[in-house]
């Protein structure tokens, strides 16, 4: 199945209750069939072009993550799915779930409510607050959560990893791929028997940034290799590469390298985009004065000259 992008915030307009209903499905841009593994490729994407790391200062973005993040929650817990799916925009009303709102008295004035939907709101509201609020069927007594903080590296290699929670330490074994507000489940690691979540928050590192699928670095550079070309190392996710600068790039000029970015749902890889940066020399020696004077004296370009016709 092809993932659509995320329409706005699938949030829809009509009645009261309806004003704040979100459609997770179309958040995702899934179908409502969508297999946990569709949902997950979803928001893996859609997590990563919103995420606000990569968005700064992007108050609409920022916005859009966490209902990227609420969308996922729900649609890829079965139990709250089902409810989602069954309920609709009342499936939060938790007196409302796996039951039916009772009847009205036979002296309620209809007239009061022309619209069938504020009608129907307000008996639900009314229903709701007579109920006993029900935990989220994950929100056992037990349950507890925690943030782990993990660096690029890590969050792309997953493996062995040590927890600290108190007086306790866990060895987890975590999943290669993970991203920012991804969260891991661990039966019977809470208090009492219950569950332990993970909140995943990846670190901005100081060389490598994620963007889709993609990593991407800047490389400084000399004149000289820039002019001539160069075999540099480049920094990524599985340590100093080898890279071929061919001759008379431009500055901010960007190479690839395939197959060096980060980890997709189907265990292949985006690639590294590596942006090149001409940096000039603040010492420079008598000799190297000297010679940079003879190119001077010799050389034929002049970025200020408007081009000719025949270059057009």
């Amino acid at each position: 199945m092809t993932t659509r992008p995320a329409a706005g915030n699938g949030t829809m307009k009509t009645g009261n209750a309806m004003r704040n209903f979100r459609n997770y499905y179309q958040i995702l841009g899934v179908d409502r069939n969508a297999s946990l593994a569709e949902i997950k490729r979803a928001y893996r994407q859609l997590a990563r072009r919103y995420h606000p790391d990569l968005n700064p200062g992007d108050k609409t973005a920022e916005e859009q993550f966490k209902i990227i993040g609420e969308a996922y929650q729900v649609l890829s817990d079965s139990q709250k799915r089902a409810e989602y799916n069954r309920f609709g925009q009342y499936w939060q009303q938790k007196g409302f779930q796996g039951e039916a709102p009772p009847r009205p008295s036979p002296d309620f004035d209809y007239s009061r409510f022309p619209d069938f939907q504020d009608f129907l709101d307000q008996l639900l509201t009314r229903f709701t607050r007579r109920s006993e609020p029900r935990p989220e069927p994950w929100e056992s007594p037990g349950d507890i959560e925690a943030r782990l903080n993990l660096s690029l590296q890590q969050a792309y290699k997953g493996g062995r990893h040590r927890l600290s929670l108190g007086e306790r330490t866990l060895e987890i074994n975590l999943p290669p791929g993970m991203v920012t507000g991804q969260r891991i489940r661990l039966k019977k690691q809470g208090d009492n028997g219950g569950d332990l979540y993970l909140n995943i928050q990846v670190t901005p590192d100081e060389h490598l940034r994620l963007q889709g699928d993609d990593i991407y670095c800047t490389l400084p550079i000399t004149p000289s290799e820039a002019i001539l070309g160069a075999h540099v190392q480049v920094p990524t996710l599985d340590g100093p590469v080898k890279m071929v600068i061919p001759p008379r790039v431009q500055n901010h000029q960007r190479l690839r390298l395939p197959g060096r970015g980060y980890l997709r749902e189907d265990q292949t890889r985006g690639d590294q985009i590596v942006e090149l940066l001409i940096q000039v020399p603040t010492e420079l020696s008598p000799q190297e004065l000297h010679l940079y004077e003879q190119i001077r004296q010799i050389e034929r370009f002049n970025p200020r000259q408007p081009p000719t016709p025949a270059s057009l």
